[in-house]
């Protein structure tokens, strides 16, 4: 029996998707959050929390996006034509956002405000067409002789409208949890407080894509609730309530890392579902991982570099957020 190469860049792409999420997700939470903690020595702190990784952080973009050209090349040019307009945005929220972090710790007192202003606009447009990107994704697209056949607004729907919003609530919790994480005082009693209100918006996103997906899908509504694929799915939404349930019970007292993994646990819970109602396709609804896999020799000659680079990407960013692990006090951290 050979090497299932497809399927293995399969999980080298979904783990590298998986890991930008829950990493940068966080970072651009805080500047989701910016709105709420309007003080200039809080909203310092809060970035000096990301500072040391943020960037690092965007590494698994990198992977995941050069991953998927080079292992399915049919699925990166059906999605990148067909969602061409809101990657684009995306990645014009990821630069604006990158440069206004530098350039609000640099800038005098009066333009202070604008890159304050310019940082959470980056973080909000960079999130919201994330996440209407994942909504035209499992929307689908129909491919006639490799392009994807449809309008150029054909990803703008009700749904990936609702997804974009949901994330940009998701990205709140994860950098609400980050900071009660990071932070003490009067800043993280702020943001716990915050906090719950949140995890209830996103438990109730959750909800409405749980149900609106396969109500919108007959193909995933099978799939969900066909053998063998239910008896993985059934525990999903056992494992959020337990999930959400230790995280509200955790904010009731003095939280410090429960409310963050209990939102690591909710973004992977959430992810497990969206890998559980594709699969086997990469291309919602029928392109399969092999109908779109590129050849045998280019799999395995990719291969090599991904086993090579991988543990030297977990090596780096696990070293960088030991070293700068801790609290993160007003005054101190990024100049």
């Amino acid at each position: 029996m050979g090497i299932d190469l497809p399927l293995i860049w399969f999980l080298i792409i979904g783990f590298s998707v998986m890991m930008y999420v829950i990493m940068d997700g966080f970072d651009l939470g805080i500047g989701i959050l910016f709105p709420f903690i309007p003080g200039r020595e809080d909203r310092d702190t809060m970035v000096n929390t990301v500072a040391p990784v943020w960037d690092g952080n965007e590494t698994w973009l990198v992977l995941g996006g050069a991953g998927l050209m080079a292992a399915f090349p049919l699925a990166y040019a059906v999605l990148l034509s067909a969602l061409y307009i809101p990657a684009l945005c995306f990645l014009a929220g990821l630069i604006w956002r990158g440069v206004s972090f530098e350039f609000r710790f640099k800038a005098d007192e009066a333009h202070k405000p604008f890159w304050d202003k310019a940082f959470m606009a980056g973080s909000f447009v960079a999130t919201f067409f994330q996440g209407v990107m994942l909504g035209a994704f499992l929307e689908g697209h129909q491919v006639v002789d490799g392009v994807a056949v449809g309008h150029v607004m054909s990803w703008l729907t009700p749904f990936s409208l609702f997804t974009g919003v949901g994330l940009v609530i998701a990205y709140a919790l994860l950098g609400a949890t980050w900071l009660i994480l990071k932070t003490e005082g009067d800043l993280q009693h702020r943001v716990i407080r915050m906090t719950r209100p949140i995890l209830l918006s996103t438990l109730a996103v959750i909800a409405a894509v749980s149900a609106w997906t396969p109500l919108a899908h007959p193909a995933i509504a099978a799939r969900w609730f066909a053998v063998p694929d239910f008896l993985f799915f059934a525990p999903v939404p056992l494992l959020v309530l337990v999930a959400a349930w230790a995280m509200l019970r955790s904010l009731k007292g003095t939280p410090h890392a429960v409310p963050f993994v209990g939102a690591l646990a909710l973004m992977f819970l959430g992810y497990s579902g969206l890998v559980i109602s594709i699969w086997p396709n990469i291309l919602p609804p029928e392109i399969s991982i092999r109908d779109a896999a590129a050849p045998p020799q280019t799999l395995g000659f990719a291969l090599v570099g991904a086993l090579l680079i991988i543990p030297v990407i977990l090596a780096y960013t696990a070293w960088s957020y030991y070293v700068f692990r801790g609290k993160v006090k007003a005054g101190e951290g990024y100049h």
